[in-house]
């Protein structure tokens, strides 16, 4: 046999083994061979093989084999020592690429299924995170082509809105320069802040948590128009659900994308009795940091923050502010669709050429368009899918075309990585409902009653005719 590189003669002899369930040890690794024996080599076993780089061929070639294994395992093991993270990531690469958010239970039932082996958890986790790398990019590299891609969307559409916080790093005690801690990050796109002209007078904010290599929150807030479609206005990534961080992304929201909006709603579509706008807070704390930067819009925002008042309370005497909404549903809804991308990095842009196509303003990034003054091929691709709305939306197109960025380095702030591998700590304040939910008796799941949980339940093994556990 053939085989066209080292990686392949490995690869090739770890799923013979796996699935012989045998196994092997290395006595010879080089850049030029490769060569290994059973491991119970001279124990009643004489399988080996060796594997070199013929140079003329320009492939490496099988020179000895002594096969087949006439060796049996001593122990029966629901796992294989070849069956490592690499090994999988192999098996789970397309799985992972059709749906990054892929349950590490499913990685273990793939291998399973392939291989006949149960691996544990671990690895099909750290196999799981190597794909994600290898497709997605590293985590680090990602805050470095933060700034570059957002750099980018404004140049592609200056009224986008793009506001960074960062803070200085440090090398022990020295000052690093052109290097920058990423703190916070507030956005939003102009088709956004545009259609929030349209939408209902309400706002709901809501934080979600950050699942990568680097903890953080998510903030996001949406509205909803006419059609009851749920519209997102802005987002920020910060380093949590803190009182400087709401203040960050509410006031940002209120000088950016809320403060121009509401005031063409004021003057032109929107009766003044109704002139003023209702927010929806996902808890306490983000109520208390909310409030300076909402009351500082002008006076022309309603203040929704009065204890045991049923103006604000109930929805029959909320005059109508309210427009029906009780709950932080809709803001819910854009994190659902967020869920599979808040454990990602920053995919990068694909290896193939792609064009940013202007049809209002006749030009493309080719350039053909405006020296030709006659259509190129980008332009009828695009004519010729005219469901999108091109004058609103700009592609960033391809990265060549992409001004050049001289700014500082983005680094993640090493105090935020992810150390315990445990689902991250709920932080946010619990209300009165919360309360009466923890106070609330547990009961059991399939008979109903106190006291046990479904795992305990005596009727989980099933009954006899006389009514006594089997």
């Amino acid at each position: 046999m053939e085989f066209s590189s080292r990686e392949a003669v490995i690869k090739a002899i770890k799923d013979y083994t796996i699935r012989r369930s045998v196994d092997y040890w290395v006595y010879e690794s080089e850049p030029l061979t490769f060569y290994a024996k059973c491991t119970q080599y001279g124990s009643g076993c004489d399988w080996l093989i060796r594997v070199s780089m013929i140079s003329r061929k320009y492939c490496w070639v099988i020179r000895r084999y002594n096969g087949s294994h006439t060796c049996t395992r001593a122990t029966i093991s629901q796992d294989h020592s070849k069956l490592d993270s690499i090994t999988i990531a192999e098996v789970i690469k397309s799985l992972v690429e059709a749906d990054p958010s892929l349950k590490v239970k499913s990685v273990i039932a793939e291998v399973q299924s392939k291989f006949n082996y149960t691996v544990n958890y671990r690895k099909a986790r750290l196999a799981k995170q190597g794909v994600v790398e290898k497709i997605f990019g590293g985590w680090e590299a990602s805050f470095e082509a933060l700034p570059i891609w957002f750099q980018a969307m404004c140049h592609k559409e200056p009224s986008a809105v793009v506001h960074f916080e960062t803070v200085p790093a440090y090398q022990g005690d020295e000052l690093v320069r052109d290097i920058q801690v990423l703190h916070r990050v507030f956005w939003s796109y102009y088709p956004c802040i545009r259609a929030f002209r349209h939408c209902k007078l309400i706002v709901q904010v809501d934080g979600t948590h950050l699942y990568g290599k680097y903890k953080g929150c998510l903030l996001v807030a949406v509205s909803q128009d006419g059609n009851n479609n749920i519209v997102p206005i802005a987002f920020a990534i910060v380093e949590g659900e803190t009182s400087d961080a709401w203040h960050f992304f509410l006031s940002n929201l209120c000088q950016h994308a809320y403060r121009v909006e509401f005031s063409a709603k004021i003057q032109g579509t929107v009766p003044p009795k109704i002139g003023r706008q209702h927010w929806i807070f996902e808890d306490g704390a983000g109520v208390r940091s909310a409030l300076p930067a909402i009351t500082g819009t002008g006076g022309s925002v309603h203040k929704l923050v009065k204890p045991n008042s049923s103006r604000t309370d109930a929805l029959a005497f909320d005059g109508g502010y309210r427009w029906g909404h009780m709950t932080t549903n809709l803001v819910e809804c854009i994190n659902s669709v967020l869920k599979g991308a808040r454990n990602l990095p920053v995919r990068e842009m694909p290896s193939g050429l792609e064009f940013a196509v202007d049809l209002r303003g006749l030009r493309c990034d080719c350039g053909e368009f405006q020296v030709d003054r006659i259509p190129c091929r980008h332009v009828f691709a695009c004519c010729a899918n005219q469901r999108l709305n091109w004058k609103l939306f700009r592609p960033l197109g391809n990265p060549t075309t992409w001004p050049a960025y001289n700014g500082p380095r983005f680094i993640p702030n090493l105090y935020l990585r992810r150390v315990s591998k445990v689902r991250p700590r709920m932080t946010r304040f619990l209300n009165e409902m919360d309360m009466r939910m923890l106070r609330r008796p547990k009961r059991c799941t399939l008979c109903g009653a106190e006291e046990h949980s479904r795992s305990r339940c005596r009727q989980s093994a099933g009954t006899n005719a006389d009514g006594d556990a089997q």
